[in-house]
């Protein structure tokens, strides 16, 4: 039975190859949540998912669910309601307001993984500029969001929430706008879900996101570029 790799502080991520295919991805056991850490993991395609008291656990599945920016699904219903400019989007003006709304317990989960280390160490790369949150407001009522790891090209999604019904959906939209507007390549979804499926994410190999991360990651944007209109009509 192969055995879980287990990370010193600061040391090297293990080849995806020693990832186990039970529990599906799991690479490495360890290390830290520090900045250099997180941002070398995700430039290898590794991402921390794990809940207290374990320790941090770091993942690369196999497949792995991506959505392509041309190929996001936006229904006729969530056009109107973008028309209807009744919500207001703003970047990076509450991420850890974000995180926090991502983390409060749902009825499909019994906990959740975004904790407190995890909200200080994705804060500390937001303001580094590598990490963003689309927010979704009504008036001064935060009632969506996401937030991510933005390098290159590519946006590594790790929650989204609502509060109101498709908050959420808008901002991914709001997030493919910018990103199209910054060459980027893709959105890292992570693990397959329905509800990613339906907005057009699709599943490739582990090989084949790899290859895509290499070249996506070294495309050049600007953390200027992170704007948007005030309302969600301009976003169609």
């Amino acid at each position: 039975m192969p055995l879980l790799n287990h990370l010193a502080p600061g040391e090297d991520f293990p080849p995806s190859s020693e990832a186990l295919a039970y529990p599906n991805g799991l690479l490495a056991a360890g290390g830290r949540l520090d900045s250099a850490t997180l941002l070398s993991a995700y430039r290898h395609g590794i991402f921390p998912w794990y809940e207290a008291p374990q320790p941090v656990l770091w993942w690369t599945p196999d497949p792995r669910s991506i959505l392509l920016l041309d190929e996001l699904r936006v229904s006729r219903s969530l056009r109107k309601k973008l028309r209807r400019n009744e919500l207001r989007l703003r970047v990076d003006t509450a991420f850890s307001e974000v995180m926090k709304a991502c983390a409060a317990p749902r009825l499909d989960q019994k906990g959740t993984w975004i904790d407190a280390a995890m909200i200080s160490a994705y804060s500390d790369l937001q303001r580094q500029d590598y990490a963003h949150s689309v927010e979704v407001w009504r008036e001064e009522a935060l009632v969506g969001g996401l937030y991510g790891v933005s390098i290159g090209g590519a946006f590594f999604g790790e929650s989204m929430f609502s509060r109101e019904t498709d908050a959420s959906k808008i901002a991914l939209v709001a997030l493919v706008y910018i990103l199209k507007r910054n060459g980027g390549g893709f959105i890292d979804c992570q693990i397959e879900s329905e509800h990613l499926n339906s907005l057009g994410a699709r599943n490739v190999s582990r090989v084949d996101f790899e290859n895509r991360l290499q070249h996506t990651i070294a495309m050049q944007t600007s953390p200027d570029n992170w704007t948007l209109p005030a309302s969600t009509g301009e976003l169609i």
